[in-house]
């Protein structure tokens, strides 16, 4: 490894590693800021994994799934920049769509279009389910929380462990529950004290929703 892509891979690790403890504690303080990018990441992951699952090739193998992932990862950055609710639904999808591929593959089964048809609908389910029982703050907090803690730990397995980085892109919740029992625990353990962190910070704390799409800039003072 050269000189120059050692700098780069820190430096792009360093980043990571940087979003991924904002993520987990102080998530819900940086919503309105971390969920455009995390809905880019994850709409971009979503696609690729798509194409991936439908075809049967290799996780961005091919320039279809690139193309498919920037696309739905940037109508997924755009409609949480603009709608509180989809911003919501997408942190809570996002969420459940970890969960269940990352419990898929952690029991034996290969990303396929079973693994992804199962997250896709437990993605659904969470969206739906906390739009519906309106428990918004709760929801962002833990989501928030385990979804940083699997990029802190796919990040030091990607650093330490030769983990790939689509791996990385494609669930780091997935990469986290299935590295070995001793990273499992770290992340769970991670992933609490980012909730109790969240919550003691921002108990009197709530964030306002928005609807950017239709706001109307104030008219500047005579």
């Amino acid at each position: 490894m050269t000189t120059d892509s050692f700098f780069a891979l820190m430096c792009v690790s360093l980043i990571t590693l940087f979003f991924g403890f904002v993520m987990t504690f102080m998530g819900y303080r940086f919503f309105l800021f971390l969920l455009p990018i995390w809905g880019f990441f994850f709409g971009f992951g979503l696609g690729a994994e798509a194409i991936q699952a439908i075809f049967g090739t290799a996780f961005l193998s091919d320039i279809t799934s690139w193309v498919v992932g920037f696309v739905v990862g940037a109508i997924f950055a755009l409609l949480s920049y603009l709608f509180y609710f989809i911003a919501v639904a997408l942190i809570a999808g996002s969420l459940g769509y970890a969960i269940g591929a990352g419990l898929m593959m952690a029991i034996g089964f290969d990303m396929g279009f079973l693994v992804w048809l199962v997250g896709f609908i437990l993605g659904i389910v969470f969206a739906v389910a906390v739009l519906a029982l309106n428990i918004q703050k709760w929801v962002i907090i833990i989501a928030t929380a385990l979804l940083g803690a699997g990029v802190i730990v796919g990040t030091f397995l990607f650093l330490f462990g030769g983990l790939p980085p689509q791996q990385l892109v494609a669930n780091p919740v997935a990469v986290a529950l299935r590295s070995s029992p001793l990273w499992m625990i770290i992340y769970l353990l991670l992933a609490l004290f980012g909730i109790v962190v969240q919550f003691q910070t921002t108990r009197r704390w709530q964030i306002e929703s928005y609807d950017r799409w239709t706001e109307v800039p104030a008219a500047p003072p005579a």
